[in-house]
């Protein structure tokens, strides 16, 4: 039996590795050799090494494209990833202990509730109703605060399993010291959850930088441009400069890949832990 699992367990990992190589690592090299060619070549849309490799000059030229554009881009997805996030992560993780440690008849339904915000689709056309009645439509707190309605039942979900975890003891010890709700969880609470917060904040800052749908919809116009909206920039009725258009997706992508394969080990924790003690 063991020597009948082991090239089990190859076959398996081969699988595996071929699965990730066809459809990450193909889809980057694609990306990679039409942002490194010219803009007949690019046309074609063929993948294959580039004739003539002008990657740095396609890059310039995408950052210099209408008076930088990208640069404003990346500000405003900076304020909007690094915004949302924070939000999320605050509110989520006191929602989140509250609904663990105080039990209560409401508790179902805003169990409920959150699980909604992971399974139902955003309206759009109400939302931005509501935005208009609120006079944030087309700036930028408003597409914050779209961002972390949407994020806040994952963020809920994923601190609550770990919370759970946190025995009641160290709640009891803390009161008993005559620490007061605020000073309880932010001072004792708080920084117990540091592997779910590093997921949380992974997790969603690559999902809200790399968001089009919410800024397509809630924040309209070319000032307010955030990285995945310039992509228009290079695709029209009449023409498109496809190697333009693949050098500024290999821009826009660089960051949060890094920033993934940085923290790779913290997400994978975080998960874990919440999962297991939860």
């Amino acid at each position: 039996m063991i020597a009948m699992r082991k090239p089990t367990r190859w076959l398996i990992g081969i699988f595996g590795i071929a699965f990730t190589t066809v459809f990450f690592i193909v889809p980057f090299a694609f990306i990679f050799t039409m942002a490194a060619k010219d803009q007949n070549e690019a046309s074609k849309l063929q993948f294959s090494w580039p004739t003539h490799f002008q990657l740095w000059e396609n890059i310039v030229t995408v950052f210099q494209s209408r008076d930088y554009m990208l640069i404003i881009a990346f500000i405003n997805s900076f304020i909007l990833t690094v915004a949302s996030v924070t939000l999320m992560v605050v509110f989520g993780s006191m929602i989140a202990y509250v609904l663990d440690r105080r039990k209560s008849k409401l508790n179902p339904l805003v169990n409920t509730l959150v699980l909604a915000g992971l399974i139902i689709p955003p309206a759009v056309v109400p939302t931005i109703w509501v935005m208009q009645s609120l006079g944030i439509f087309k700036t930028l707190p408003g597409l914050i605060m779209v961002e972390v309605a949407f994020g806040l039942a994952f963020t809920v979900i994923t601190m609550r399993a770990f919370i759970a975890s946190i025995p009641r003891e160290i709640d009891e010890a803390a009161i008993v010291d005559g620490a007061g709700p605020l000073r309880l969880f932010f001072q004792v609470v708080f920084p117990l959850l540091r592997s779910v917060i590093v997921t949380v904040i992974v997790v969603q800052s690559i999902f809200v930088f790399n968001d089009f749908q919410n800024p397509l919809y809630f924040l309209p116009g070319s000032q307010n441009a955030t990285v995945q909206l310039t992509l228009f920039n290079y695709i029209s009725q009449s023409q498109s400069s496809f190697n333009l258009l693949f050098a500024n997706i290999l821009v826009i992508t660089i960051p949060m890949l890094i920033m993934y394969i940085v923290f790779n080990r913290q997400i994978v924790a975080g998960m874990t832990s919440g999962a297991v003690k939860g």
